[in-house]
């Protein structure tokens, strides 16, 4: 009962912004590339084919349809893991598993463009192409999530550690364009500055290329701003308080 209810919350437009006979759609699209992929990740731990029968083993706390639903309403609402693990009645990190792969898979469909149907935005050239045609200003920001914590010891766990929120965390840079999110740039770890990450991803390369591109960003990436005065702005520094 628990399941049915939260289930039917989460395909609510009001919560997943996309209605049921989309989510339904996107579902039949991508329900057979995730179990492509889960395939092919069991055979390379296995180093082989399966031993067992299909459906056999440890049955998915998270069916296609949940997995798909909490990854939109996550990147909607930016609701956290954890509440919809409460909602689903899982672990966190089930949550965090499935919108992991569903989120590549979103990804990897490319992003609409409003009022031009069948265009799809899959790499940063394409988002800049589109923007410079266009004429649409973009807005460049970056968020925190939080992240399953890796084990002690782990190599390469102190990166996914935020300075800023004291946590394991990774960032995400978001291309905006009134609102409208146009692109979702890589996954990067949480300790890695923003103005970092424009190096990494090739945003200023971009820039470079696209002279008549426009954007607004966050303070994050005063850097970007500073090196491209006439096409990105930030917003000033805040003065810092003074010592009594």
């Amino acid at each position: 009962m628990r399941l049915v209810w939260a289930r039917a919350a989460c395909s609510h437009p009001a919560l997943s912004r996309v209605s049921r006979a989309h989510s339904g759609e996107l579902l039949e699209e991508l329900a057979p590339k995730w179990q492509a992929a889960r395939e092919s990740s069991l055979h390379e731990r296995r180093g082989g084919d399966r031993r067992r029968a299909p459906g056999a083993g440890p049955k998915q706390r998270l069916a296609s349809p949940d997995r798909l639903l909490v990854t939109l309403v996550h990147l909607r609402l930016g609701l956290p893991h954890a509440a919809l693990a409460t909602l689903y009645s899982v672990d966190r990190s089930t949550v965090s598993g499935a919108i992991r792969e569903v989120r590549a898979l979103l990804a990897a469909r490319g992003f609409a463009v409003p009022d031009h149907p069948g265009l799809r935005l899959r790499t940063l050239e394409d988002l800049f192409a589109y923007a410079d045609a266009e004429g649409v200003r973009l807005r460049i920001d970056g968020t925190e999530v939080q992240v399953h914590r890796p084990r002690s010891g782990r190599p390469g766990r102190k990166a996914f550690v935020s300075g800023k929120k004291r946590q394991n965390t990774i960032k995400t840079t978001f291309s905006d364009a009134q609102g409208r999110t146009l692109f979702s740039g890589a996954i990067r770890p949480g300790r890695m500055h923003d103005q970092t990450a424009v190096r990494t991803e090739g945003v200023a390369e971009q820039f470079h290329r696209h002279p008549r591109v426009r954007a607004e960003a966050d303070e994050g990436y005063r850097g970007l701003a500073n090196e491209f005065p006439g096409q990105v702005s930030a917003p000033p520094e805040s003065p810092r308080a003074t010592r009594l």
